[in-house]
């Protein structure tokens, strides 16, 4: 990439284009042109190319060029063509170009790039450098340069560009590595860098001493550094390297004071050690490219110049020849810079500048002094000065010419000010220069202001050197005095005449909220409203009245427009609603429109998916304010179990969350907005259902004590939150911290089975659905009922003495299961049994001497008795010797009689009186002759001899229904082969509850089926076997009304016997007959007939017990 940023453009265009212009830049080949955008980014675009470019005002820009290259303009046949070309060896770098301090790309901004004929651009980042450290010049041999000033172009493939610019990046990282500062093996510096500033002494070798040969020392740093690099290359760029670095040390001839002819010979190959040539192993370049480096060195007019030379050939630099030095001849200074103003007075300047000499037009100093008092001049006037310097060898030419001016007095007092513009809290003020003071003096002013009434004065508001000031922060409607006076480096100028100015009235204030007068007719109405509280400082002059329809607020209309506080609104609708406004207008301006509520919004939306507690809602603002910023939100919600609304967020943001709400239900939300004037109307509402949730808690369980050691446990189903409930879970546990997971599913109740009795429980429930589990319910206690005793474990022999008769006996006793045990029941068998006290031994007596016996116990509470124990056997002693045997001969009439305790049954009747039934020993009694279902009251009494004992308490029993009476034998006939007819008497209806039939049949040795049931006394039998014999029977069922069906016995059973086949013709007819005569009398027996047999069987029996007593106990 050639080091020259932007190349040698070539520019073409018309004498008279016009405007605006296009410019073609031509881009060689190798070169690129880089430009700026709009946006500011560098672009570069490559060559050969051409490059539109748009002149706005239709002429040629300057152009401006990097430092090292100079422009030159040509005109060939009426086209104007500008070169940009490198500064040739007699270009004297001493003196500065005013080029040097344009900015890299100051051209940039006079040409716009041409939209239409632009070419692909890539962007380039890097910036022109800053300096350009060398210069080619060209080699005569070349024929490829465009003008005879110009460079020449070396046509360079994409291998050997990529070489180069490795090369490049290589030196540059290796010259970096020294940490910034300078580097023994750095290049000469360029020419443009070492030359002398616009400020600095030029003698032109006068004065001047030999070179630094430092400078020549590390001109061979590059050489140094190339060679570094030579391994990395291949066989062919070495050998190309090794040729380009013998060139010769140049020589310098036709030495001028500002010229000299620097020339050198072309790189040659190198002999082998015979004194030979080596042979070509490629095409030796017709062409080379020489780079020439000057360094510049000396002071006091003496100066030394030192010229390197280095060949260039495919983008391969050769090495630094030896340095030539030489020294220029001397000649004339060169033309001084322009003398400065030091100081002054208004009859003296002081001169400075930096030089040897003076001149003027007319000659005031002539000497070496660097500074002159030039006296006796006029007060603010103006002079020319020129200078030049002077030595052995001549006069210089002279500088430009600079002029200056001499101090002027006291300006005079200025004119009044004037005003510019005012303004509601400002004023802007201007004025004029004094004319006696002239153009070239620099004069400040001092604005004064005084506020009417504040008695502080006048006060300064403004000190510079602009004719014009605005002053802000005053008060409207109020008057100010403004004055200003004029100063310079003399002094300052007495006030100017007073300006008084007033500022500008403000806007009115809001007049006050309309007001309803009288009553509303349907077509019109009457308004009124008071003038506002803040005039603006000036008087109102008119009222302007708006009126719209409806509540948005969308549009509206003017109805009155003028001085008076009232106004009627005429010509209406009937029935509908309208809103007003009020404003009114001064000198001041128009006061705000009065802001009236907000239209309604739109209806809040629901942001994501509903939570199960929780939705998040969002809106937008409403299209009408009203007038007002909106500056609030208020969201209200109804709930599903009611219509009021309650308000849930007010907030000036477009979202919010609403919570505490519950599962799967339905919210309403609705929107209102609000600004200055208050809240505007509802939106429409949006019904939203929250997601599903866990079950809400259960309600306390509900226990039933089903038995002593079983309990029902019902629970109802809870509010299920937008999911049904799947699932219980019952826990269980005997105290409240304890309690287990004892049932697990969809029921409603669940029987906890193997409960002791007289214990208390704990339980609870929860419900579960998809969404979760809900929360246990109440702990409920529960306590198991009372029961019996439980069984006695452990029975033995007590060891203490008993007689042959007795026997002792004591046990463990038993839990009593929440009731006390009242007594144990002892069983011996065949002996009654031995009741006795809650005691846990007791000795059985009148026993049998030497006979075991089997004995359980039983104990017994409240509640009844217990289960008996396990069977016990025990035997006791054997009786002891018999005494003699001893006669009676008298005999007592006195007996013992036998138990007296007797007993009383009574039975209450319809009147509430109790009547007797029964006065005897025995322990039972049956009452006959009672009603079926019927409730019957009874209380006991036991007496004896002592007297009567009181009545027990009142037990009520109940009679349960009684089934129907057993239906007489049915009657079968035949009717045919294969059916028959059974016919049976009818049962009347018991107590209004109807009764139903059912008749089974069974065939041959089968079991019963039911063939027909209903209220018929007669049914038809079809699909009979010839050949099978069929039994039947009837039953009568009593169809209850609040309970279930009762059954009678059935009745007898009657058989059909098989018909057989006889070869007269009407057998068929008699043997029906016979059948049905032997079914007759194979009947049962009655009823009466079966109790008279039973009776007789129990007479019989009592006679032989009767007898066997009679015989073996009495006797």
């Amino acid at each position: 990439k050639p080091l020259i940023h932007p190349p040698a453009p070539l520019l073409s265009s018309d004498k008279t284009p016009p405007p605006p212009q296009v410019i073609l830049v031509q881009v060689n080949p190798g070169e690129s042109f880089t430009i700026r955008r709009e946006d500011g980014q560098f672009q570069c675009i490559p060559g050969p190319a051409q490059v539109p470019m748009m002149s706005p005002n239709g002429s040629v820009p300057p152009i401006y060029v990097p430092p090292g290259y100079v422009s030159q303009i040509i005109e060939e046949n009426g086209v104007r063509r500008v070169l940009v070309l490198p500064q040739q060896p007699e270009f004297h770098p001493g003196a500065p170009s005013p080029l040097h301090h344009a900015p890299p790309h100051a051209h940039l901004p006079a040409f716009i790039p041409h939209p239409a004929m632009m070419p692909p651009l890539r962007t380039c980042t890097r910036a022109w450098p800053a300096a350009i450290k060398r210069f080619t010049l060209s080699n005569p041999v070349s024929t490829e340069s465009h003008t005879q000033h110009g460079r020449p172009f070396v046509h360079r493939d994409d291998r050997t560009s990529k070489t180069y610019e490795r090369l490049q990046k290589k030196l540059k990282d290796r010259q970096g590595g020294g940490g910034g500062g300078p580097v023994k093996d750095s290049p000469p510096p360029s020419p443009q860098k070492s030359c002398a500033s616009p400020s600095a002494d030029v003698h032109n070798g006068l004065s001047g001493k030999a070179a630094d040969t430092e400078q020549a020392q590390s001109s061979q740093a590059v050489a140094g550094v190339e060679r570094q690099m030579g391994p990395e290359l291949d066989e062919e760029a070495k050998a190309l390297l090794a040729l380009l670095s013998t060139i010769s040390k140049p020589e310098v001839s036709d030495i001028q004071a500002r010229a000299a002819v620097v020339s050198w010979s072309a790189p040659t190959k190198p002999e082998k050690e015979n004194g030979s040539v080596e042979e070509e192993q490629q095409s030796v370049p017709e062409a080379f490219s020489y780079e020439v480096s000057i360094s510049f060195s000396g002071k006091d007019g003496k100066y030394t110049s030192v010229y390197w030379v280095q060949a260039i050939c495919n983008c391969l630099h050769g090495s630094l020849s030896e340095a030539a030095s030489f020294t220029t001849l001397t000649c004339e200074p060169d033309a001084p810079n322009p003398p400065r103003k030091a100081s002054g007075t208004k009859n003296t300047l002081v001169l400075q500048w930096k030089g040897k000499g003076t001149g003027t037009f007319e000659q005031c100093y002539y000497g070496p002094q660097k500074q002159y008092r030039v006296i006796k001049l006029s007060p603010a006037s103006r002079y020319s000065f020129r200078l030049a310097a002077k030595n052995d060898m001549g006069a210089s030419e002279f500088s430009e010419v600079v002029d200056l001016f001499t101090s002027c007095s006291v300006p005079q007092p200025p004119f009044p000010p004037e005003l510019e513009k005012a303004g509601v809290t400002w004023l802007c003020v201007k004025w004029q220069r004094p004319q006696s003071s002239p153009k070239e003096d620099d004069i400040y002013y001092i604005l004064e202001m005084e506020e009417e009434g504040s008695g502080y004065g006048f006060q300064p508001s403004y000190d510079g050197e602009e004719l014009s000031c605005t002053v802000r922060n005053l008060h409207r409607s109020t008057k100010y005095k403004f004055r200003v006076a004029a100063y310079n480096s003399e002094g300052k100028s007495n006030p100017s005449p007073v300006l008084e100015l007033i500022t500008k009235p403000d806007s009115p204030g809001f007049p006050s909220r309309p007001s309803i007068r009288g009553r509303v007719l349907p077509n019109s109405f009457k308004m009124a409203w008071e003038p506002p509280k803040d005039n603006g400082g000036a008087e109102v002059t008119k009222y302007v009245v708006e009126l719209s329809e409806g509540l948005s607020g969308v549009s509206w209309e003017l109805v009155y427009s003028g001085p008076a506080t009232e106004h009627v609104c005429e010509g209406l609708k009937p029935g509908c609603s309208y809103q007003s406004r009020v404003y009114c207008m001064s000198e001041g301006g128009q006061s705000p429109t009065p802001a009236v509520p907000p239209g309604p919004c739109q209806p809040p939306r629901l942001v994501g998916k509903p939570k199960a507690r929780e939705v998040q809602l969002r809106w937008g603002p409403p299209q009408v304010d009203g007038g007002s910023p909106v500056s609030c939100y208020s969201v209200e919600v109804s709930g599903p179990a009611s219509e009021e609304s309650r308000e849930v967020y007010q907030g000036s943001e477009l979202d919010c969350s609403v919570s505490g709400l519950l599962p799967g239900k339905t919210y309403s939300f609705r929107l209102k907005a609000a600004n200055k004037a208050g809240f505007g109307p509802f939106s429409e509402r949006c019904e939203i259902t929250t997601g599903p949730g866990a079950p809400e808690q259960c309600k306390a369980p509900l226990t039933t004590c089903k038995s002593p050691s079983c309990v029902v446990v019902c629970w109802e189903t809870p509010a299920s939150n937008g999911a049904p409930v799947t699932e219980f879970r019952l826990e269980w546990g005997a105290a409240e911290g304890t309690m287990q997971l004892c049932y697990s599913g969809p029921a409603l109740s669940h029987e906890m089975k193997g409960l002791l009795p007289a214990t208390s429980y704990f339980c609870r429930v929860q419900a579960v659905n998809v969404a979760g589990v809900g929360p246990f319910s109440e702990a409920v206690l529960c306590q198991t009922p009372c029961s019996v005793p439980a069984a006695i474990t452990n029975i033995y022999h007590p060891p203490f003495y008993s007689p042959s008769t007795c026997l002792g006996l004591s046990w463990d006793p038993p839990c009593h299961h929440g009731s006390p045990i009242t007594s144990y029941l002892i069983d011996l068998g065949e002996r009654q049994p031995v009741v006795i006290g809650p005691v846990s031994k007791h000795v059985i007596q009148n026993l049998q001497p030497d006979t075991s016996y089997r004995i359980r116990i039983q104990a017994l509470n409240s509640l009844g008795a217990g289960p008996f124990s396990h069977m016990v056997k025990m035997k006791t002693k054997p009786l002891p010797p018999q005494p003699p045997r001893l006669e009676c001969t008298a005999f007592s009439h006195q007996t013992l009689p036998s138990d007296s305790l007797q007993f009383h049954l009574q039975m209450g009747d319809r009147s509430g009186r109790f009547v007797s039934l029964y006065k005897g020993p025995c322990h039972t009694h049956k009452v006959q002759r009672l009603n079926e279902s019927t409730s019957y009251t009874f209380r006991i009494q036991a007496f004896n001899e002592a007297g009567e004992g009181p009545f027990s308490t009142v037990y009520t029993f109940s009679t349960p229904r009684s089934p129907p009476a057993p239906v007489k034998a049915p009657k079968v006939e035949r009717v045919d082969d294969s059916s028959c007819e059974v016919t049976w008497e009818a049962l009347p209806p018991m107590k209004g509850d109807p009764i139903i039939y059912t008749l089974q049949c069974m065939m041959g040795n089968s079991d019963y089926k039911q063939a027909y049931k209903g209220p018929s006394t007669s049914f038809l039998v079809h699909n009979l076997q010839p050949s099978s014999d069929y039994r039947f029977r009837v039953c009568a069922i009593r169809q209850c009304q609040d309970a279930p069906e009762l059954s009678g016995p059935y009745s007898p059973t009657v058989t059909l016997s098989s018909q057989r086949s006889d070869p007269a013709g009407g057998g068929t007819a008699a043997g029906s007959r016979a059948g049905s005569e032997a079914s007759r009398s194979r009947r049962s027996l009655t009823d009466e007939q079966c109790a008279f047999l039973i009776l007789m069987l129990f007479a019989i029996i009592a006679i032989l017990i009767a007898f066997v007593i009679q015989y073996f106990v009495i006797k």
